[in-house]
């Protein structure tokens, strides 16, 4: 669509660049932003050209630069880019998962950024199941000049709102080394074969013993719930059922979204739980 409101562009080269002008609004991707008018918006900030490295290995972890496309982190999981994954972070092999949870062609996937699916924080944001699932975080950049750290988890409020203060700035999801290292799946559900997730299940096990439960997509924010080993069937059920902010729109009920949830969650428990006793 073309945004006929906006009347200048420039490109951000450091820090100092990303203060906002009345009118202006943060480009990155754009495949949210240009799908719709944006009558308030009179000028965009590109973000590509802060040059964020897409990927970074670190000692901690993994970290995303907000500005990596979809297709990149999906490339790199799968074996296709560089750096390779380390041998030891089996987790990295739900990143492909996530993204078919995403209802976007691959021409998408070749432009949206993770940083753009978090920051617009729908409540079916792929890569926000992600995130939440492996216990991501988001350095934020603010108004100050300062930086923040975050859950991706606590950084999302509600279906369609978060706790960025209006000009501060997403600037990388970093996944720690611990949870890249552990056993997870991932099951979703909609109610058309190619539609939105209705709903998003996650669960983990970490070197530890402890588990990780997550519920998205179905709930207007993250529902994390954390045991010290893999729960009995009907502690996980109850703890999922009684999620707050399960809700209802055209593309499922509040209550259907409910009973799936505990449905997935309980598969993978059990997938889960066999896992272990082969191991």
């Amino acid at each position: 669509m073309d945004i006929t409101s906006v009347t200048s562009y420039r490109p951000a080269r450091a820090q100092r660049d990303l203060r906002l002008a009345a009118g202006e609004t943060f480009l990155a991707g754009g495949t949210w932003l240009m799908s719709e008018p944006q009558p308030g918006t009179t000028g965009f900030v590109d973000l590509t050209t802060m040059d964020w490295p897409a990927l970074e290995l670190t000692e901690e972890g993994l970290r995303i630069g907000a500005t990596c496309t979809i297709a990149h982190l999906v490339a790199w999981a799968e074996g296709r880019g560089e750096p390779g994954v380390p041998a030891a972070w089996a987790a990295a092999s739900v990143i492909p998962d996530a993204a078919n949870a995403l209802l976007a062609s691959f021409k998408i996937w070749n432009t949206a950024t993770v940083g753009g699916n978090v920051c617009r924080s729908f409540a079916a944001g792929a890569m926000i199941s992600l995130a939440v699932a492996l216990d991501g975080t988001g350095e934020i950049w603010t108004l100050d000049g300062g930086v923040r750290t975050i859950a991706i988890a606590d950084l999302v409020t509600g279906n369609g709102e978060n706790s960025l203060a209006p000009g501060e700035v997403l600037r990388a999801i970093d996944l720690p080394a611990r949870t890249l290292r552990s056993r997870v799946r991932l099951q979703k559900i909609a109610l058309a074969e190619h539609g939105r997730s209705g709903a998003v299940v996650t669960g983990r096990v970490d070197d530890d013993g402890a588990c990780t439960f997550a519920v998205t997509a179905a709930t207007a924010r993250p529902a994390v719930f954390r045991f010290a080993e893999v729960p009995d069937a009907s502690t996980l059920a109850a703890v999922v059922h009684d999620a707050p902010g399960y809700y209802s729109d055209s593309l499922g009920s509040a209550d259907w979204r409910r009973g799936v949830s505990v449905v997935l969650a309980r598969r993978i428990r059990d997938e889960l739980l066999r896992q272990e006793r082969a191991a």
